[in-house]
């Protein structure tokens, strides 16, 4: 398949990635708008979240990352993550990097949706034009209507698969034990403990975590959060 045939829809927030442009400069033809859902769709059941390695750790201590692989997972037969950047970086971002493997180690095995690391936008890319050019001529929009997620519920399983360790099935154990978020994350070592499945060992892991006060220069850190 010619380059020229390739199509794909963008969210509008990509513009300042420079990928967009890339894609163009090599003849695909790129649609921009506002995606509900992901940010490259390259083919009908094919979606790509793009985020940089500041980004993604930042997703996972703020809860996005895991409502956002629900819904890629909801919305999408096909959904990737593609990881922008140098995880060299990993040990300025964050005191523990393994928040970030624990996170990744998450949306593969509990999402099942593949990870794929790139160095920078030119091979982000190149591994789009990859991926689409995967799924041969697609007649019609790859437009979905996705309504936006009101599902509180879903929304509270998010917050607490977040925790180190913590798949969906113990966030519902979570919920139903505790009642909230709140007080699931108010909860003491040995109330955690006690959680089927949970176990004294990542009980300690989510306390330490939720415990463990961060030192250093914050406006550092933040800095740190925009260099991509």
């Amino acid at each position: 398949m010619k380059i020229e045939d390739l199509r794909m829809v963008i969210d509008e927030r990509e513009k300042k990635s420079g990928i967009p442009d890339l894609l163009k400069e090599v003849g695909v033809k790129v649609e921009m708008t506002n995606l509900p859902v992901g940010d490259y769709i390259v083919a009908s059941e094919t979606v790509v979240e793009r985020k940089s390695v500041h980004d993604f750790i930042s997703s996972v201590f703020d809860g996005r990352l895991f409502d956002q692989c629900s819904r890629l997972r909801e919305h999408f037969e096909h959904p990737a993550i593609i990881i922008e950047g140098n995880v060299d970086e990993i040990a300025q971002i964050t005191e523990n990097p393994l928040v970030f493997y624990g996170a990744v180690s998450a949306v593969v095995l509990d999402f099942k949706i593949p990870v794929v690391p790139t160095p920078n936008a030119s091979n982000t890319a190149k591994l789009l034009v990859a991926m689409c050019a995967r799924q041969g001529k697609t007649k019609g929009p790859f437009l979905k209507k996705i309504r936006k997620s009101g599902d509180t519920h879903r929304q509270q399983l998010s917050v607490l698969c977040s925790l180190p360790g913590v798949g969906e099935k113990l966030a519902s154990r979570m919920l139903e034990k505790f009642g909230s978020p709140s007080n699931s994350l108010n909860a003491s070592l040995a109330e955690l403990s006690k959680i089927e499945g949970m176990g004294e060992s990542r009980a300690q892991k989510i306390r330490k975590l939720l415990d463990t006060e961060i030192k250093g220069d914050k406006k550092t850190n933040q800095k740190t959060l925009h260099d991509i």
